[in-house]
């Protein structure tokens, strides 16, 4: 069974959406350049009628223990997402600290990228392989960019990895056949603009991956 999180969800309607759809995952940003940013009360909210089941993760950016303690105090969450330029060891006091799940993006644009993943992978529960984003970029994902998923076929961790960056309806059976990943994140391609997700394309984005599970087994 391929996962499937929906990242950057901002309104109780996307949030049921999201559960209407079949996602194993949803995510709420704390990153104020973000279109999707949610403050700590807005994210509470939408974790409590998060359905029994879903996994809640909140997606942070280089987040300092007060901000940290501020949000796991006051949101019921399940898994933090380190999204920034968190070392290693960042990581594992990260995950000392809270006694939550950690999972670490490590963006990737070429193969040499892929040699940080192997530190990561030995201090987080799980990894989150995206594209690295623009030099100039803002945003540290949800860019709607992907990398070469060449770079990573046949490439497997010893523990549980997601696929992100330049997902949607259209370009998900190819990234499945080409990376054999059984957990995807996508943002900004079950988007109608920035921070505005569709039901819609949720369907359709989980329609995609349920014919490739089909069709390969």
């Amino acid at each position: 069974m391929i996962k499937v999180k929906f990242c950057g969800l901002n309104s109780s309607a996307a949030v049921q959406a999201a559960a209407r759809a079949g996602a194993a995952y949803v995510g709420f940003v704390f990153f104020s350049k973000s279109p999707r940013h949610l403050s700590i009360e807005k994210a509470r909210a939408l974790a409590q009628e998060t359905p029994a089941g879903i996994v809640k993760v909140a997606l942070t950016v280089d987040a300092t223990d007060t901000f940290l303690d501020q949000l796991t105090e006051n949101v019921p969450l399940d898994l933090l997402q380190l999204h920034g330029r968190e070392t290693p060891a960042r990581v594992a006091e990260v995950k000392a600290r809270y006694g939550l799940p950690v999972m670490k993006a490590v963006g990737v644009a070429q193969a040499s990228d892929l040699t940080k993943i192997d530190h990561y992978a030995a201090v987080c529960d799980q990894l989150l392989i995206d594209a690295k984003p623009p030099e100039q970029g803002i945003l540290p994902g949800g860019n709607g960019l992907a990398f070469d998923w060449r770079l990573i076929a046949g490439r497997n961790w010893p523990l549980p990895w997601m696929l992100a960056g330049g997902l949607s309806p259209e370009t998900v059976p190819a990234a499945l056949q080409m990376t054999a990943t059984r957990q995807l994140d996508v943002s900004s391609g079950i988007e109608t603009s920035p921070g505005v997700k569709d039901q819609g394309l949720m369907l359709a984005f989980m329609a995609a991956v349920q014919r490739h599970q089909t069709q390969t087994t």
